[in-house]
């Protein structure tokens, strides 16, 4: 009996001392990938018997593509390999290719903690990521942005036909779509209405958005919302730009385009009321003394109700004009750079980076990393580069804000560029 009894406890002993964490790694729906779809590399990390610590997934670089670690919380596994209980968590990379090509991905190291024998173990596990092939579609975009179930909707905070001079109307814009981010959906090009001054606000980007489908589903998706003022001064009709948005639908696996009718902005004229002169009988002789007070209280009475009409009617534009003339000053380049400059010195990486990206869409550049190639300044690019390391990879380097907010200055002026001659220098110097 003691034979058999000793080759079992050897094996149970040999099984646990065997047992070690691993990892695997696969893609999901790794056919048809297209430039700017999100690809889902699934990463499950797996430790015999239960986690004393979870494992650290770390974020990676992959050229010409954007990588992110999706905000669901991690999945909960159990799997039995040769009698032995493995516990493991699951957790998924989305990586966004920008061009076609092939993408081979790095091999990560995940720390973890696992129980041994009622110990507490540190481990690391290696894991090889999967590559993936992606190729561009015939008909899609220079531009890609892809995305599943997208839709555009619009709406007005008050009927754009009802109007007076001097009112405003709120246009607002909202972009919807699934298996996609808020930062990647582009902006929404509203045009100009002709006529009718306008203030773009800057757009809200949100994540996690769920919108009522058919039936009583409820999809989940990301927004942008764009909102554009319109204020009219004078009477009339006006016309709203309809609204193009193009994007590629990875259902159809075909690109497409989302319209919104333009919208007509009818202004009536502010009603007014009619100036009726007061009239008076010629005073006789000893009247006439006593006729002058009564004249002068008259004619202020007049003055002042028309001084009262007046600015009943104007006092729409004329609030519009001093809202415009304050958001103008507020919008200004030297106070955009203070506030810039501000949130740099003092705000979490994340505000910084928002800051930045709003920053280099209004100077006409479609990332932050564009806009810091483009200053041609190294210290600019050298602290874009650790910002975006410590949000996207890891927090090993640390931000100079001082140095990072003074490298941020205004681009000069058309107007500074204007007043510089075409023409050769007369006594050029070598």
């Amino acid at each position: 009996m003691r034979l058999p009894a000793t080759l079992f406890w050897a094996l149970a002993c040999g099984q646990a001392i065997a047992a070690e964490p691993f990892g695997r790694a696969a893609i999901e729906e790794a056919e048809g990938i297209v430039p700017g779809q999100q690809v889902h590399v699934v990463v499950d990390i797996f430790a015999p018997d239960f986690f004393t610590s979870p494992p650290q997934y770390p974020l990676f670089e992959v050229p010409a593509a954007l990588v992110t670690l999706s905000d669901d919380r991690g999945q909960n596994l159990v799997q039995t390999i040769a009698d032995v209980q493995y516990s493991g968590i699951r957790r998924s990379y989305v990586i966004v290719p920008e061009k076609p090509g092939s993408f081979a991905l790095p091999e990560i190291a995940i720390d973890l903690g696992y129980s041994a024998n009622g110990s507490a173990i540190k481990a690391e596990v290696h894991v090889a990521l999967p590559s993936f092939d992606v190729a561009a579609a015939p008909n899609q975009a220079a531009s890609p942005f892809a995305a599943r179930n997208l839709t555009v909707t619009q709406s007005f905070d008050r009927s754009p036909t009802t109007l007076k001079a001097g009112d405003a109307v709120i246009r607002t814009v909202v972009v919807f779509a699934e298996d996609t981010q808020a930062m990647l959906i582009p902006p929404v090009d509203l045009g100009r209405a002709a006529g009718v001054a306008q203030y773009l606000k800057p757009p809200s980007l949100t994540d996690g958005v769920e919108q009522r489908g058919i039936g009583r589903s409820v999809e989940t998706g990301s927004t942008r919302t764009e909102t554009v003022v319109y204020t009219v001064s004078a009477e009339g009709s006006f016309r709203a730009p309809a609204v193009s948005y193009q994007w590629f639908d990875l259902d159809a696996h075909a690109g497409t385009t989302a319209t919104l009718p333009a919208v007509d902005i009818i202004v009536a004229k502010a009603p007014s009321t009619e100036r009726i002169d007061p009239k008076f009988d010629p005073p006789g002789e000893d009247e006439g003394k006593n006729a002058w007070p009564v004249v002068l209280l008259s004619c202020a009475a007049v003055l002042a109700g028309f001084a009262a009409v007046v600015a009943w009617q104007r006092g729409s534009a004329i609030r519009a004009w001093v809202e415009r003339r304050r958001m103008s000053r507020r919008n200004s380049p030297q106070r955009r750079l203070r506030r810039l400059r501000t949130i740099i010195r003092v705000g979490p990486d994340a505000a910084i980076y928002r800051a930045l990206q709003d920053w280099s869409l209004s100077l006409g550049f479609r990332s932050v990393s564009d806009w810091a190639e483009a200053a041609g300044n190294p210290r600019l690019s050298a602290q874009v580069t650790i910002l975006e390391r410590r949000l996207f990879r890891s927090r090993d380097m640390q931000l100079d804000r001082g140095k990072f907010a003074d490298a941020i200055t205004l681009a000069a002026t058309n107007e500074e560029q204007a007043r510089k001659s075409a023409l050769p220098a007369l006594n050029p110097v070598a």
